[in-house]
C-alpha cells in the first residue's frame, strides 16, 4: 500500500480548486489538488465550441492576479479561461495531479483516508483535513421518458454538443431555457437550423442598463451578497441561474421573445414523450412572463439604488430584446410535436447536472445525496464543500463569488490546523 501523509487534500482543479491551492498555500500547507481529469476539465469537454461567459473578464481573474488584459468588460471563450487556469498552476506552483479520480473518502480518527485512480492503479493518501471543489454539476441530468424516444433520433446532452454541424439536418427540439438552453438555441438558430425550444422557469435580466452592464451595478448593490436565511422564500435557493448571455459582443440581453423573433418556437416545459411524440405543459407564456417580471423588479431596484445614492446616470435605454411581452403573444400553446411530421431529428437535453458525491463515506450528505453544511463546514470535522449553489451566498454561484468562498474556507482549514488533535487513548 502506498501511503502518503499531507495537511490537506483537495479535490478537483477547476476554479474552485485552484483557488483553494492557492490560498492553502499562502498559509504554508503542505497539499494537493486531485483532478480526475485535466485541468479545467469541465471548460475543455463540457462546454459548445461557441460558449462564451456571461460575466466579464474582469471579474474572473483568480486570486493573487488581477485582469491585465486589453479587454476588462469583454467575455471570454472556454479555451482563453482554461489558458488561465493552466498559468494560475503554473505561476504559483500549485500542486496538482491530473487524472486522478477520487474514489473513496473515509475517517478514522483524526485522519482521512483517500483513494486515488490513477493509471488504473489505487494509490491511498491520507490528511488531516479535506476540501471537496468538484462542484455540483459532475453528473448528466436527463429525464427518464428520453428512453421513449424513437432511436432514430439523435440526442445529446448539453455537455455533449459542440456545434450544429454535428447533428443531422432537419429542426432540433432543445429542451431547457436556462443559460445553456437559450445560447444553444440561438447557436442553432444562428446556423440556419429550425429550433424548438421547450421552456422552464427561468429568470432573466438584462445585460446592459443605464450606462453600465448590469453585474456592475449589482455588484456594489450587495444583490450577489443575500444569504439563505434571508431569502423571503427558502424555495428560491432552487431558482436557476438568470438568463444572461456574454455573446454578440455582450452588450444584449436574451430573453424568449427575443429568441421566438428569430423563429425559435417557444414552447412549455416537456412533460413526456413516446416513440414520435414530444409532450408539453402548457405553461409556456408563464415562463415569458416570469421572465419579464423578474427583468423588471431588477431594473427597479438599479433605479431606486441610483436614486438613493444620488449617482449620475443616463436614463434607461431602450433594449427592444428586454422589452415585456406582455400578452407572452411569443409563446406557443402547442400541447404536443410529432418528430416526423415537423422533421425534428435531434434533441438536445440541457437539463443540466447533478452533483455525485456517493466516494465520500461519511454522514455529510442528506437523503437525495447532497451536501450538508453550514457556510461550506460539513458535519464532519476537517471537511469542506466548495463551488456549490448558495454556499454561503447567492454570488457562490458564481466566478468572483467562489474566489471569496474558497478564501473563506482555506481560513478555516488554517485555523483547525493550528488545533492540535486529541491524544488517542492508551488501551
Amino acid at each position: 500500500m502506498n501511503t502518503n501523509s499531507l495537511d490537506v487534500i483537495v479535490v478537483g482543479a477547476g476554479y474552485a480548486g485552484l483557488s483553494a491551492s492557492y490560498y492553502l498555500k499562502t498559509h504554508g500547507l503542505n497539499h494537493i489538488v486531485f483532478e480526475r481529469g485535466r485541468i479545467g476539465e469541465s471548460w475543455r469537454s463540457q462546454r459548445w465550441d461557441s460558449f462564451t461567459f456571461n460575466t466579464a473578464n474582469k471579474l474572473n481573474a483568480l486570486p493573487g492576479k488581477v485582469y491585465d488584459g486589453n479587454n476588462p468588460d469583454g467575455f471570454c471563450l472556454s479555451p482563453e479561461f482554461v489558458s488561465s487556469l493552466k498559468e494560475h498552476v503554473s505561476t504559483f506552483d500549485l500542486p496538482v495531479s491530473e487524472n486522478s479520480e477520487v474514489v473513496s473518502i473515509e475517517k478514522t480518527g483524526e485522519s482521512f483516508h483517500v483513494a486515488i485512480s490513477s493509471k488504473n492503479n489505487i494509490k491511498n493518501y491520507s490528511c488531516r483535513q479535506v476540501i471537496i471543489a468538484s462542484g455540483h454539476a459532475n453528473e448528466i441530468k436527463i429525464p427518464s421518458f428520453a428512453k421513449n424516444i424513437s432511436k432514430n433520433i439523435k440526442q445529446l446532452h448539453t455537455s455533449e454538443y459542440r456545434n450544429p454541424a454535428q447533428l443531422p439536418g432537419g429542426a432540433v427540439l432543445v429542451a431547457g431555457s436556462a443559460q445553456s438552453g437559450c445560447q444553444i438555441a440561438e447557436d442553432l438558430t444562428d446556423a440556419g437550423r429550425k429550433v424548438y425550444l421547450s421552456t422552464s422557469m427561468v429568470a432573466r435580466i438584462p445585460r446592459w442598463y443605464r450606462g453600465k452592464d448590469i453585474m456592475d451595478w449589482l455588484i456594489p448593490m450587495k444583490f450577489f451578497d443575500m444569504r439563505v436565511e434571508e431569502l423571503p422564500d427558502p424555495k428560491m435557493v432552487n431558482m436557476k441561474v438568470p438568463q444572461l448571455t456574454g455573446t454578440h459582443g455582450g452588450r444584449r440581453t436574451i430573453s424568449l421573445q427575443s429568441l421566438a423573433k428569430k423563429g425559435i418556437t417557444i414552447l412549455g416545459k416537456m412533460e413526456n414523450a413516446d416513440g414520435q411524440n414530444l409532450f408539453f405543459q402548457p405553461n409556456a407564456s408563464m415562463h415569458v412572463k416570469f421572465a419579464d417580471e423578474f427583468s423588471k423588479k431588477v431594473k427597479g431596484m438599479v433605479d431606486e439604488f441610483i436614486l438613493k445614492n444620488q449617482i449620475t446616470a443616463p436614463p434607461p435605454e431602450t433594449d427592444h430584446e428586454d422589452i415585456p411581452d406582455i400578452d407572452a403573444s411569443c409563446a406557443s400553446s402547442v400541447s404536443s410535436l410529432n418528430l416526423e411530421e415537423h422533421n425534428i431529428l435531434s434533441v438536445i437535453w440541457t437539463t443540466g447536472f447533478g452533483g455525485n458525491f456517493s466516494y465520500i463515506k461519511l454522514p455529510v450528505l442528506d437523503e437525495a445525496g447532497n451536501p450538508r453544511h453550514q457556510d461550506g463546514v460539513s458535519p464532519v470535522a476537517g471537511l469542506y464543500f466548495l463551488a456549490l449553489p448558495w454556499l454561503r451566498a447567492r454570488k457562490s454561484v458564481t466566478i468572483y463569488g467562489i474566489k471569496e468562498d474558497a478564501e473563506f474556507i482555506a481560513e478555516k482549514v488554517y485555523n483547525y490546523s493550528l488545533v492540535k488533535p486529541e491524544p488517542i487513548p492508551v488501551q
